[in-house]
């Protein structure tokens, strides 16, 4: 098993290149299952879960080639409509093909997914709306039984709260159903709006993209015919590179992003004291004098990102005065507490908030990664700690951040990946 050696404190400097998003290349490979011909797919992030999803592709049948960041993928002959424990136990974003399989074969068995442990994050909402298009489903052995043998049928309905992936599914469901459907309270998400724009172009009529409410025209079950497409900038892994300039007095460039994706973040680093110039697919960040403590509360988009609480977290360890930041969305997200805890940090746990004192010297020790943002939070601890931190347990990171430690390399770290 690899893990990261981590000398510091160092000062990052230089451009980054920030690769597609994981978020939405997941649901978009999945969105593929809803035609029968060969679809190409640019700037996909090579990640552990990519890798995952298209396992599971392969033992569906799909045939696909992944290679210099372009997915080729041909779902026409696909049969087994049975997406086993096996991989879906390791990602939770497996589930994305419960949806465009009902809606295009009218049956499948998924199972009951997986992922990290960061809290509850139940299918039911996912489930209920399939059921209201007129799907009969049944949990059996640990799988969802899913059948509507005369096809998904268009009908209103309103989501009890926010979900990501369960928008995702049901808006593929939706793009084969019969008729319309209207959704309500739909996430907003980039990787969302991405999906419907993707899926427009293929013909679906969609209206609202964007909004939190979206009229779909489904098909009735005709494959869609997908055009080439580009998977938009990863908005997270820019996110922990502006934290890792922030924490580290650098100033980075990040080549290849969309700048209004990063809204919340960059507000709370000008909070901070840190200064962002952006200009049409590039963004700088210019230290702060001294960095200065801030707030945050996670939410749904466009609001603070819960992917980039972890890092924020680091950040406030080394800003002057009290920064307080709120969990609202997972339960179980604040794991890396006891790991930062051990670097040194002054964090004070009480339910979903956490109070950091700072700034704080950290001092380099062993640490272990517990979900995959909490761990790119440990290796921007490890940049400001001095000494050596070793972050142990990095297959976390691997799931969602492509090539990190020779992207941090280049920047100045002195980040190694070595063998346990």
């Amino acid at each position: 098993m690899d893990y990261l050696s981590i000398k510091g404190p160092v000062r990052l400097e230089g451009e980054v290149e920030i690769s597609g998003a994981k978020n939405a290349a997941l649901p978009l490979i999945a969105a593929t299952l809803l035609s029968d011909e060969p679809c190409t797919i640019e700037n996909v992030p090579e990640v552990a879960d990519i890798h995952t999803l298209l396992k599971l592709f392969g033992k569906l049948g799909s045939r696909f080639i992944f290679e210099d960041h372009t997915l080729t993928i041909d779902n026409e002959a696909i049969e087994n409509t049975r997406a086993t424990y096996e991989i879906v136990k390791t990602m939770r974003a497996s589930i994305l093909v419960l949806g465009p399989l009902l809606a295009r074969f009218g049956h499948c068995e998924v199972s009951l997914p997986g992922g990290c442990a960061i809290g509850q994050r139940p299918i039911d909402l996912h489930l209920k709306a399939l059921e209201q298009m007129g799907a009969l489903i049944e949990i059996k052995n640990g799988y969802v039984m899913a059948t509507a043998p005369e096809g998904l049928v268009g009908t209103r309905i309103i989501f009890d709260k926010i979900t990501v992936t369960g928008s995702e599914n049901i808006i593929m469901a939706a793009a084969l159903a019969r008729g319309k459907s209207e959704l309500i309270n739909v996430a907003k998400e980039p990787e969302v709006v991405q999906l419907c724009e993707v899926l427009a172009q293929a013909g679906v009529s969609i209206e609202g993209i964007g909004t939190d409410e979206l009229i779909i025209h489904g098909t009735d079950r005709q494959p869609l015919k997908l055009d080439p497409f580009s998977i938009i900038p990863d908005r997270i892994e820019a996110g922990t590179y502006l934290c890792a300039a922030a924490i580290t007095y650098g100033s980075i460039t990040l080549n290849g992003v969309i700048a209004d994706h990063l809204d919340a973040v960059t507000a709370k680093l000008h909070e901070a004291g840190c200064r962002i110039e952006t200009e049409e697919n590039s963004m700088t960040i210019y230290p702060a004098a001294k960095l200065k403590a801030f707030e945050i509360s996670t939410t749904e988009y466009p609001g603070f990102p819960t992917d980039m609480q972890a890092q924020f977290m680091a950040l406030a360890t080394q800003a002057e005065g009290v920064s307080i930041i709120e969990e609202r969305l997972f339960e179980n997200r604040f794991m890396h507490v006891s790991e930062l805890q051990r670097l040194g940090a002054s964090i004070h746990l009480k339910g979903h908030t956490a109070t950091l004192n700072g700034p704080i010297q950290l001092l380099g020790a062993d640490v272990m990664a517990t979900d995959l943002r909490a761990s790119s939070a440990l290796v921007l601890a490890g940049l400001a700690a001095s000494g050596v931190t070793n972050l142990h347990r990095i297959y976390h990171l691997d799931r969602g951040y492509e090539a990190l430690h020779e992207k941090l390399e280049k920047l100045g770290a002195d980040i190694r990946r070595l063998k346990e």
